[in-house]
């Protein structure tokens, strides 16, 4: 019982094999601005089938990215589903624009192609220059990207999909599979590979684009809008000798940016996790149908969050909805007894839009969905290494507390 008692909500897998890709980049010539960074970057696109990948210091750092490629701007207003983690909006105030919030499926967390049309009527009825939608595909499922990509198309705004919980997840569309990442139907997708997601760099980010120019600006982005590259110099008598060769330590700046580039000790790390992919993905189907099965008789006090038709997810989490008006008690006290139990649980997310900041900011938001999803979530225990006998010890549990409630 003694190890049960550190059983997280989510946990980072680690073997032998990704030690010894961290120790040879350590023996190296290279901690950083090696040939580790480029050798994840073609790695990550083989897996998602993009043209472009831009690797980054974490998944908050891709989304800031994506803004200023973008060139929002004060004035611009960007749709972000309330049903996320703070990045994708605070990606949007760091660069000036403005965040109209969107309501959700109450059922599954997503931003639906009628919650994004209902947020957009809403914005320009208000007066708001919408140019951008930021669609996140939460807990691994999908969110409806094919008709989000339509209507973004018709209304002529930008589409970035937030993916940091769906690496290796896809859906269907006409012509077969799409991998989430490959941009078909966005402008950009950005990815977080944080411990507790499918895959980690420890720290880590990405960005894939299909579009030349959005990568070049990404790439200038990520190390201080700063080109070594002599045929993007643009004050010659600078850059260039008398003889007309380029000076070998002149480099400019054509941009503001940051420094968001990740290290070689952080992707050697992320190619040797990208290996063990579908490994992940197998494992984690295996445990949520493990969960479906195990909890189908506590319906309809608990259910699996739905399932999106044609999505076919790697799950990084997984959550559940409890109707907690039909208990004795409320989330917090069975957040308390798992854990005297050693099942530690977590609720994803609190509506970014009741944030503090975002309610001095914008005031209130009507979003029932969103509410409804909040209130009722809570993510389970979830990861490779999780046992099948563990899964059940977490539904005994469960069913010990909701049924007494």
């Amino acid at each position: 019982m003694t190890d049960f008692f550190q059983l997280p909500y989510g946990r980072q897998y680690i073997d032998e094999i990704d030690i010894e890709a961290v120790v040879e980049v350590l023996k190296s010539d290279f901690l950083t601005c090696g040939p580790a960074v480029g050798s994840f970057e073609a790695g990550l696109a083989k897996i998602v089938q993009a043209p472009h990948v831009t690797a980054c210091a974490n998944g908050t750092a891709a989304l800031h990215m994506a803004s200023m490629a973008l060139d929002l701007a004060p004035g611009d207003w960007v749709i972000v589903p309330a049903v996320t983690f703070l990045a994708t909006a605070n990606a949007v105030r760091f660069v000036g624009a403005d965040v109209w919030f969107a309501d959700v499926d109450p059922e599954t967390g997503l931003l639906t192609q009628d919650g994004l049309e209902r947020a957009y009527q809403a914005g320009i009825a208000a007066g708001k220059e919408i140019k951008a939608v930021y669609s996140v595909h939460l807990n691994g499922q999908v969110a409806d990207p094919v008709e989000i990509y339509n209507f973004a198309q018709q209304n002529n705004i930008y589409v970035v999909e937030d993916a940091s919980h769906a690496i290796g997840s896809t859906f269907e569309m006409e012509g077969g599979l799409i991998q989430v990442g490959s941009c078909q139907t966005c402008d950009m997708t950005t990815f977080s590979f944080h411990p507790v997601k499918t895959i980690t760099m420890g720290e880590g980010g990405a960005v894939t684009c299909k579009r030349d120019a959005l990568f070049r600006k990404l790439q200038l982005l990520r190390n201080h809008g700063m080109t070594r590259s002599p045929g993007e110099f643009k004050i010659n008598a600078q850059a260039f000798s008398e003889k007309g060769e380029p000076n070998p330590w002149y480099y400019e700046m054509h941009q503001i940016g940051f420094n968001y580039r990740a290290s070689d000790i952080s992707c050697a790390l992320g190619l040797s996790q990208l290996s063990k992919l579908e490994t992940f993905k197998s494992r984690r189907s295996k445990l949520a149908t493990l969960y479906d099965e195990e909890l189908e008789d506590l319906a309809p006090l608990l259910r699996p969050v739905a399932k999106v038709f044609g999505c076919h997810p790697v799950l990084h989490l997984y959550p559940v909805l409890i109707d907690f008006s039909e208990l004795k008690f409320d989330r917090a006290s069975l957040m308390k007894a798992l854990a005297a139990q050693g099942i530690l649980t977590q609720v994803h997310y609190l509506p970014v839009n009741r944030q503090p900041y975002y309610t001095n900011l914008y005031g209130q938001f009507e979003l029932p969905g969103a509410n409804a999803y909040y209130e009722n979530v809570l993510s389970l225990p979830f990861f490779p290494a999780m046992t099948d006998e563990q899964v059940s010890i977490v539904v005994r549990k469960l069913k010990k507390y909701l049924l007494a409630g």
